[in-house]
């Protein structure tokens, strides 16, 4: 008898400590069919579904039709006659939504996003996650920060799939929760959730200030062509410089050796100086607003394969890509899509999350990739211009 009550009072225990009660939206998927879910895509030219396995549902996107990899597909479902809305007038409830996940490709990025009828800035409560293997589960969640939601309100709970890359793709879903949550007696979120658009930290506050050791460019027109000598003409001589346009892309790559085994501490920042910007298009009357606004932005991407000892004295497309498809090179979901500041000698920086910063660390992430979405033009100094304003990266480490 003691040992019952015992039992019963640690399993009390976790639930208090967990600021939740009961699971009050739940679905495990374990029905002949979906129910009480709708599903759709939009930007670009993806199509969908969302099934029941055995067991789990599972979310099927077909991008291979798709040009630009601009595309997102998300699952939607209403849960307010599942949640007490009444306790959001407590700021001390918060609503948490968690999820069990497989991927068929990785790594990648999959999200969370919660809304009402009354929404209006859909990335105030939206949280990326990075999913590292295709081998494993992985439990996800995301807690909002100050929820307008009223008695009353419709309240959608989202996961979402955007940009994945220009094939066929799969995530699996165990179960898929959401709780209406004591903020001050709930645990942490499980796994790490990843601003959408992260702030750009002060530079003073990292530790590491690394300057690009090999940067060059690759041409898919020229592709055994070397490109190391590209310059501008400047009123001080010629400056080296990185352009990036359709068929011409930058490479980077630093020396990480002597942080081996080091542990990236938080996110970090890459840093450019612009040295011209040519763009334009009427994207938005061809496209509409929503994707086109899209272009006219460079997508840093990271390297996986190809030739991992270039030298950017003797890279060329194919020496570098050594016969292996771009798929394969590159990681075709973007790390970020930079609107490039176009002042002369201006900066622009791009928040690194803390788990690609890792791979970069580890060297299973071997460089980044500097690729045009919709025609432009730009260039950025690289590492031999006599300014000194070549690609940098800033990191902490543990």
């Amino acid at each position: 008898m003691f040992i019952i009550k015992k039992k019963l009072l640690l399993f009390l225990f976790i639930l208090i400590s967990s600021g939740i009660c009961r699971a009050q939206f739940i679905d495990n998927f374990d029905n002949k069919e979906i129910t009480g879910w709708f599903f759709f895509t939009g930007d670009g030219d993806a199509t969908m579904d969302f099934i029941q396995k055995d067991g789990y549902a599972q979310i099927l996107v077909d991008a291979t039709k798709d040009k630009h990899n601009v595309w997102w597909a998300i699952i939607k479902n209403d849960v307010s006659a599942s949640l007490d809305l009444v306790k959001f007038k407590d700021p001390s409830y918060e609503l948490r939504v968690e999820a069990r996940v497989h991927v068929s490709n990785a790594p990648r990025r999959i999200n969370f996003m919660i809304n009402t009828q009354r929404t209006t800035n859909f990335h105030e409560h939206l949280m990326e996650f990075d999913i590292p293997d295709t081998s494993g589960w992985y439990t996800i969640s995301m807690t909002t920060k100050n929820l307008d939601v009223v008695p009353g309100d419709t309240l959608y709970v989202q996961m979402g799939v955007t940009d994945w890359g220009p094939g066929r793709y799969y995530v699996d879903l165990d179960y898929y929760r959401a709780d209406v949550i004591n903020v001050n007696i709930a645990g942490p979120d499980k796994g790490e959730p990843l601003p959408y658009h992260p702030p750009v930290a002060d530079l003073s506050t990292f530790s590491n200030h690394l300057n690009v050791t090999q940067d060059a460019l690759i041409n898919s027109n020229y592709p055994d062509v070397n490109f190391n000598n590209w310059f501008v003409d400047e009123n001080e001589g010629h400056a080296q410089v990185l352009t990036v346009n359709a068929n011409q892309w930058a490479i980077l790559r630093w020396d990480l050796e002597q942080f081996k085994n080091a542990k990236a501490d938080g996110p970090g920042i890459l840093e450019f100086t612009t040295q011209s910007v040519a763009k334009g298009g009427d994207y938005i009357s061809f496209y509409g607003e929503d994707l086109g606004v899209e272009f006219g932005k460079i997508r840093i991407i990271e390297i996986f394969g190809g030739d991992p000892f270039w030298d950017q004295h003797k890279v060329t497309y194919n020496n570098f890509l050594q016969d292996s498809d771009l798929t394969e090179v590159f990681n075709t979901q973007m790390i970020f899509d930079l609107e490039l500041s176009e002042k002369n000698g201006s900066k622009s920086y791009i928040t690194i999350s803390r788990p690609v910063m890792q791979r970069l660390l580890d060297g299973k992430t071997k460089g980044l990739v500097l690729r045009p979405l919709g025609a432009i033009d730009a260039s950025v100094y690289d590492s031999e211009n006599l300014k000194g304003d070549g690609p940098k990266l800033h990191f902490n480490n543990k």
